[in-house]
């Protein structure tokens, strides 16, 4: 009788055991998986990167509806409640092409303050009337700026009458007062500040929706190198632009490909520069060129996203991408940033050998993995230029300004 009670207490504790790391692990993949996803018409709830989850819920509602639907651990345990959208994922064509971006910002960004060498004490208006680095000044006494040429010469007519200027600082709109002062040296009126009008780079084309003509690249936002802050645009040119080599990325150092700006015909408009990448649209003749023999994709939702083998269709040569092999390591479902989702690692020995690497003009290379376009090259990690960071494919479609 003693060693049934025994037996019958040593299951209990086995069973209640398994229970709690049954629950453990239920909540290990509450934390992993995103609040909402993404599927199409005829696609299940599913995570190809966990298997074992099902989903028990029903999800009917009609394109562009939401629902709810319910994950579970084996079809026996509630994971989590993730919100449903019904949206068929559009075909690409997954570029890799080098493209150069010539952006006027929306107003000018301010990048350095300083004193002005004046009669007396030297000053620095712009600090005085509340002026930050980062601020992006859009009016000066009412005249739209588009250069930084349109400020000085607003202060330089002043007079040294006060001048109005109205700012945006972050989401905030502001007005600060002013009040140039003369600066021996230049025989003119000055505010105390540096600014940036327009900025100029290289990176890569994600994807191109031959349909509508709408591309996006880069992956990430173009920040001011000053101020770490996004430019906000007023306008934009996509240009054609020939590698012609790169500096080798080596641990604690990136490296960056080396390219020229073409003659060749401006190829798109650039209309938004957003924490997802820069977006624009395609010339008639540059889709044509670009949709002539391109491979196309589905894009990837990020449930179709597991860790292993992968594409990365890249240029680091020329102006012809061509594909090299490497693999995703992790993956975040659940992020909080947009740009940082999955660790990618180079292991084509070419693409090593000719660059170390992930690279400096490389970001938005995209990603194919099982037929699909999942994601685009964002970061590399300097400790170590095989690896870097890549986003979903997914968060660059429609994203917001």
């Amino acid at each position: 009788m003693q060693l049934f009670v025994k037996i019958k207490k040593t299951a209990a504790v086995v069973l209640s055991a398994a229970a709690v790391g049954l629950f453990g692990t239920a909540g290990y993949y509450s934390l992993r998986l995103p609040e909402s996803v993404t599927v199409g018409s005829a696609q299940s709830v599913q995570f190809a990167q966990y298997p074992e989850l099902r989903c028990i819920g029903s999800v009917s509602e009609p394109r562009g509806a939401s629902d709810k639907a319910t994950l579970s651990l084996f079809g026996a345990i509630p994971v989590k409640n993730v919100s449903v959208r019904r949206e068929e994922p559009p075909t690409l064509i997954a570029s890799g092409a080098p493209f150069g971006v010539k952006l006027l910002m929306e107003g000018v960004m301010v990048t350095a303050t300083g004193k002005v060498d004046c009669a007396g004490d030297d000053l620095c208006p712009a600090e005085l009337a509340g002026v930050e680095v980062g601020d992006i000044i859009r009016l000066a006494d009412g005249v739209e700026l588009n250069s930084n040429a349109d400020l000085q010469r607003v202060i330089s007519d002043s007079g040294g009458k006060d001048v109005t200027l109205s700012l945006t600082r972050g989401s905030a709109e502001l007005t600060a007062c002013l009040h140039p002062v003369y600066s021996e040296s230049a025989k003119t009126w000055r505010g105390g500040m540096w600014v940036r009008d327009s900025i100029a780079g290289i990176g890569t084309l994600t994807y191109i929706n031959k349909d509508t003509g709408e591309f996006a690249g880069l992956g990430h936002p173009v920040c001011d190198t000053d101020t770490g802050e996004i430019i906000p645009i007023q306008s934009g040119e996509a240009v054609p632009v020939e590698i012609t080599g790169a500096r080798k990325g080596v641990s604690g150092k990136a490296g960056e490909l080396r390219g020229r700006f073409t003659r060749s015909p401006v190829i798109g408009v650039l209309d938004r520069n957003c924490t997802s990448g820069i977006h624009g649209w395609l010339s008639e003749e540059a889709l044509t060129a670009a949709a002539d023999g391109a491979e196309e994709y589905p894009l990837g939702y990020r449930q179709d996203v597991t860790t292993g083998e992968v594409q990365v269709c890249a240029t680091v040569c020329g102006s012809v991408p061509r594909k090299y092999s490497a693999e995703i390591e992790s993956v975040d479902f659940s992020g909080s940033d947009s740009t940082k989702n999955m660790v990618i690692h180079i292991t084509d020995p070419d693409l090593i050998a000719e660059t170390g690497g992930i690279v400096q003009g490389m970001s938005g290379s995209p990603i194919i993995q099982d037929g699909r376009l999942i994601g685009a090259v964002t970061h590399v990690f300097v400790s170590d230029p095989t690896r870097g960071y890549a986003i979903f494919a997914e968060n660059m479609i429609g994203s917001p300004q």
